[in-house]
């Protein structure tokens, strides 16, 4: 399986961690913390789960890859169904399909066991850039 770098510093200034990859799966997850990720009206700010759920899914992607492809964001729709405090956010994120060119996939995000947002996004897939 293609490796999955996110130890680069927008990955650790947010505090996101890997918990699981694999066969177009990842489950990745953060501690959400006031002082580090809330907005003025007492929640996390929006970009916090965002920003979990694209990283997932690309993890999921990326675990299907081999090490010549790379992929990109193309466009996800978000959607928030409830806020999100202080706690665990977790973000399961699946592949629902691999075309040669863009790949669909799904994310969940939980708190607590609740379903506080969910996303589907397209993901380009290309040939890697000669370095």
């Amino acid at each position: 399986m293609k490796p999955f770098g996110q130890d680069f510093h927008f990955a650790r200034t947010l505090g996101l961690e890997l918990v699981e990859r694999g066969e177009g799966h990842c489950v990745m997850a953060i501690d959400v913390e006031r002082e580090r990720h809330f907005n003025p009206q007492g929640a996390a700010h929006g970009g916090v789960a965002y920003s979990l759920a694209d990283s997932a899914m690309g993890g999921a992607i990326t675990s299907l890859l081999p090490d010549g492809e790379w992929c990109a964001t193309l466009e996800i729709k978000f959607n928030y169904h409830v806020r999100v405090v202080e706690g665990r956010l977790t973000c399961e994120a699946e592949v629902l399909h691999r075309g040669k060119r863009v790949a669909n996939i799904d994310a969940r995000l939980y708190q607590d066991g609740k379903l506080v947002s969910s996303a589907n996004g397209n993901f380009a897939i290309f040939p890697a850039p000669q370095q």
